[in-house]
């Protein structure tokens, strides 16, 4: 919801461009990880490396989100035990990442995104495919005749 809010006060001040998106990496397998390829569009508007820092410590929550471990074990027999109904009652460690990576991109959105004219989407709400990026262009920026 504050990510709607922040595109709001962005819309209107601006209008959209265009949109940019970052496709997934599969050259390690299937894990969820993001391309740290240079996109033309956006070389005007941010710093390589800031970006780059972006989509890398975005990998890295996936990386930590899809972790196998001893948690993971007790989770599933726990849900196995309660006919999965104790996952109305405690989030997944899955789930408690994925939250976490919600409000980094709302964070880098608020801090430095936003103020560039960009605006970054989730990539949950694209099924984990790409990560869009939207690019406004000022309103009050005089128009070519």
């Amino acid at each position: 919801m504050a990510e709607a809010h922040g595109m709001d006060e962005l819309s209107s001040q601006a209008f959209l461009l265009t949109k940019v998106f970052v496709q997934r990496d599969f050259s390690q397998g299937t894990a969820c990880r993001f391309q740290l390829k240079t996109i033309p569009e956006l070389e005007s508007r941010i710093d390589k490396n800031l970006f780059e820092d972006t989509i890398r410590t975005l990998n890295k929550l996936y990386a930590e989100a899809e972790k196998i471990g001893g948690r993971s074990y007790l989770e599933s027999i726990l849900g196995c035990l309660t006919g999965y109904t104790i996952f109305m009652c405690i989030d997944t460690h899955y789930e408690k990442v994925l939250n976490k990576i919600a409000k980094y991109i709302q964070d880098q959105n608020e801090k430095v995104y936003a103020q560039r004219g960009l605006l970054l989407t989730n990539p949950i709400d694209r099924g984990l495919r790409v990560i869009e990026i939207s690019i406004y262009e000022d309103k009050n920026a005089s128009v070519p005749r």
